[in-house]
């Protein structure tokens, strides 16, 4: 095995993450390789708007503001960056960086990676009867961004051609840290375990500050979150790789942090599909070495499909969003009066005026328990809540009517409306997400710097996906009387998938995993989230860290950016089924008993 270990820092998992991670990791962490994540897909729509009001701008302006203090140590160092915050104007964020390291006297090779977005071809598109992947629908033709997810290879490409700086626009955020772990370790794009290896290492970081004690089951066993240290890995030729974080920072690095990031917005684990490669995660081994590092190993991979995913956004009309803080005795039942009066009366004076009746309503009492799907009553002790109302029309002029009427509830509804929480509502354009599949060979990648552009040539792929065979639980001998909540057996995490939200469950001992998945089925989560899940929901186990993923079809109403729900990517799902009663044996649950007594 080749000796030669390379260290990579996330710095950012999305656009608005904090400013401090870059600084912290090319300091302190020791690392050849800064990677930082900026785009998700309303991210791409926002940034496509930008353009359209600024041609100079559609990239995330953050990496250049987090770079450019750091730009002489990146260079010293000799630390090379990757990052997609190109966005949708690769050229303006080169430019913006090459003018200020030329301030600075610094020589860099910025490359870029163009292809990903579509929109020049917009006419093809529309010409290929192209159908969303989920709904069948067919694609619009208001589009505002279409992008492709590429892959590692142009990133590994643009390494060999001297990088000091590779800037992409979308790809699966992944390929960020399999990119320069191809370049490294020269691995060819047939090395397919190597490949899964490589995108789990990216995909454990990705999220930043997630795997190193955010957003964590245990978190009261977290310290530091104001000083939280961002991710480093350690990765070696044949894929095992160490998870760790810098020196003095807070967080922690546990196999129970770890194994959470490792399901976070997985579906099937044993298909999780990726431009260079379908990876099969089952047989993971995720093990603590030493205090906040961890080892990671055990990932296979198969030849990668024929075809990339396209997310593409659209304009669909007009929505708007009115917040009313309501006190005092009753206050949620006295929302929901207010909520659906504001609404009535909104919609008498819309038919006056001719217009047809909004396209879609929600009245969400913040503070009532609302993700649990229980309607306010009389019987709840809630003395403040917040009720947030949300209206989409395909005519602002309509909207303009809402923003004006919710004000009436200070003086003309139930008593207790203490306060507009931001003012009278504002119209923003309503924003939503079609994905499909499209051929590779429809795309053509270009790695460009400042002397040269080369096209880069792919392996077409050809795998067909296939979901996974589902593992049957292994029956339990005996009934169980005795009932403890989940969290007591187990760590969960739970993110979006599109409209679909999956929860993963790792068990904090193996002998815990039969009576967890014996009380958690398929049918038993279904009903617990049945006000939110529209579709079927699946089950996996992952049983190299004994562990179980759900995926919830069809629970996010509509998902992400479409979603008009408090919760549009299903971060409180796992945070419910926390607290699932599981029926285990008289001995587990005294352990369990003497343990929280302790």
């Amino acid at each position: 095995m080749n000796p030669k270990k390379i260290k990579i820092g996330c710095a950012s998992a999305f656009w608005g993450d904090t400013s401090s991670a870059a600084k912290q990791l090319v300091e302190k962490g020791d690392i050849d390789y800064l990677v930082s994540d900026f785009l998700a897909e309303m991210t791409m729509s926002i940034l496509a708007g930008s353009k359209k009001n600024n041609p100079k701008m559609g990239y995330a302006t953050d990496f250049i503001d987090q770079l450019s203090p750091l730009l002489e140590t990146i260079k010293s160092k000799n630390i090379k960056v990757i990052s997609n915050a190109g966005g949708v104007n690769l050229n303006s964020c080169k430019e913006a960086l090459e003018e200020i390291a030329h301030s600075l006297g610094i020589a860099l090779n910025i490359a870029i990676i163009a292809g990903d977005d579509l929109m020049s071809k917009k006419n093809e598109l529309m010409g290929l009867n192209i159908k969303e992947m989920e709904t069948d629908q067919e694609l619009p033709d208001n589009l505002l961004s279409a992008n492709a997810y590429l892959g590692a290879i142009p990133i590994n490409e643009a390494l060999k051609n001297n990088a000091d700086i590779v800037i992409t626009g979308r790809c699966v955020d992944s390929a960020l840290v399999l990119g320069p772990l191809m370049y490294e370790f020269n691995w060819s794009t047939t090395d397919y375990d190597l490949l899964a290896a490589g995108s789990l290492a990216g995909h454990i970081v990705e999220c930043g500050a997630q795997c190193t004690g955010g957003n964590f089951t245990d978190w009261k066993k977290v310290k530091g979150f104001e000083n939280i240290g961002f991710p480093v890995i350690e990765v070696s030729s044949n894929g095992e790789f160490f998870v760790s974080k810098p020196e003095n920072t807070g967080g922690l690095v546990s196999f129970g942090t770890v194994a959470e990031q490792f399901l976070y917005e997985i579906g099937d684990p044993g298909q999780y599909i990726l431009p260079d490669v379908i990876c099969d995660f089952r047989s993971v081994l995720i093990e603590e070495i030493d205090k906040d590092k961890v080892l990671v190993k055990g990932a296979k991979g198969f030849a990668p499909t024929k075809n990339y995913k396209v997310s593409a956004t659209f304009f669909d009309g007009y929505r708007s969003t009115g917040f009313l803080v309501i006190g005092g005795k009753d206050a949620a039942v006295k929302a929901q009066i207010c909520g659906e009066a504001i609404l009535k009366k909104t919609e008498f004076l819309m038919k006056d005026n001719n217009f047809a009746p909004f396209d879609e309503t929600l009245i969400t009492v913040i503070g009532s328990n609302s993700i649990y799907g229980s309607p306010p009553s009389m019987d709840m002790d809630i003395k403040e809540v917040t009720l947030r109302i949300v209206v989409t029309h395909r005519d602002k002029s309509a909207l303009r009517i809402f923003t004006r009427e919710i004000a009436q509830a200070a003086t003309g509804m139930t008593p207790g409306v203490i306060n507009y929480l931001g003012g009278r509502p504002k119209i923003s354009p309503s924003i939503k997400l079609f994905s499909f599949l499209i051929d590779k060979t429809f795309i053509d990648i270009d790695v460009i710097t400042s002397t040269k552009k080369k096209r880069v040539n792919l392996d077409e792929g050809g795998s067909i996906f296939q979901s996974s065979p589902h593992q049957a639980d292994i029956p339990i001998q005996g009934k169980y009387t005795k009932e403890v909540p989940l969290i007591s057996l187990a760590y969960a995490r739970s993110g979006d998938k599109g409209d679909h939200a999956n929860i993963g469950i790792i068990a904090r001992k193996k002998e815990y995993l039969n009576h967890i998945s014996a009380s958690l089925s398929e049918k038993t989560v279904k009903n617990l989230f049945q006000h939110f899940c529209k579709g079927k929901v699946l089950k996996w186990h992952v049983p190299g860290i004994n562990g179980i993923n759900f995926l919830l079809k069809n629970s996010l109403g509509g998902g992400g950016m479409s979603s008009l729900r408090i919760d549009p990517q299903g971060k409180s799902y796992a945070q419910q089924l926390l607290e699932f009663p599981v029926k285990v044996p008289d001995s587990i649950y005294e352990e369990i008993l003497l343990k929280n007594k302790g």
